[in-house]
């Protein structure tokens, strides 16, 4: 048995990482890939227990390649929430609340830096995306159309909704996600225009 993880770094927006430990605590495999090379320590955004970690792990690796950024890296440029889908799927046994209330080996000098790094990426809003109201977003999976009203909501279907709640009818999950991936404008995917407004 051993755990296959999903991780973000929030000073390192836009790339997940995904790997496999055959260690118990996940915590203390999250703190030994907090090195003096990173800004602020990972966050465990899914841990789950599986009998061969190896084998999915390198499922993952095969299904998100395109997506990689170095062969030699477990980075991809995806939103955490695809790979999360997947292993859900796999019906893979959800231990992330319990990985998460495990001592981590973080000190919590790192921990603070990291939770206020992560507020340096606010709330989308469509104004300040450039994105007038009006516009024309299209999801990328089902290939629906959302109009854009303000703020960060949508009309679809004579219905106004926030993106992400419009983003999880859509694709008919029982979650929540991130809509970044999931919706362009004018061609451009959702989450660079907001990495283009939002970051720095």
């Amino acid at each position: 048995m051993g755990f296959v993880y999903v991780l973000t770094n929030p000073a390192i927006p836009g790339l997940v990482k995904i790997g496999m430990t055959d260690q118990n605590d996940v915590s203390v495999r999250v703190g030994q890939l907090y090195t003096t090379g990173v800004p602020v320590p990972f966050t465990i955004e899914f841990a789950g227990s599986v009998e061969d970690p190896a084998k999915v792990e390198q499922a993952f690796h095969i299904a998100f390649g395109p997506h990689r950024i170095n062969p030699k890296r477990e980075f991809f440029r995806i939103q955490p929430e695809q790979a999360i889908a997947i292993l859900k799927l796999l019906h893979i046994e959800d231990e992330t609340a319990k990985v998460q209330l495990q001592p981590t080996p973080v000190d919590p000098q790192s921990l603070a830096a990291a939770e206020q790094e992560k507020k340096r990426r606010p709330r989308f809003n469509f104004e300040e995306m450039q994105i007038p109201a009006g516009a024309v977003l299209v999801n990328t999976k089902t290939g629906d159309v959302a109009i854009v009203v303000g703020g960060n909501k949508v009309a679809f279907d004579g219905e106004e909704y926030a993106l992400s709640a419009l983003t999880k009818k859509l694709l008919s999950l029982p979650y929540y996600v991130s809509p970044a991936a999931f919706w362009t404008y004018e061609g451009k995917v959702f989450g660079d225009i907001y990495d283009e407004t939002y970051s720095g």
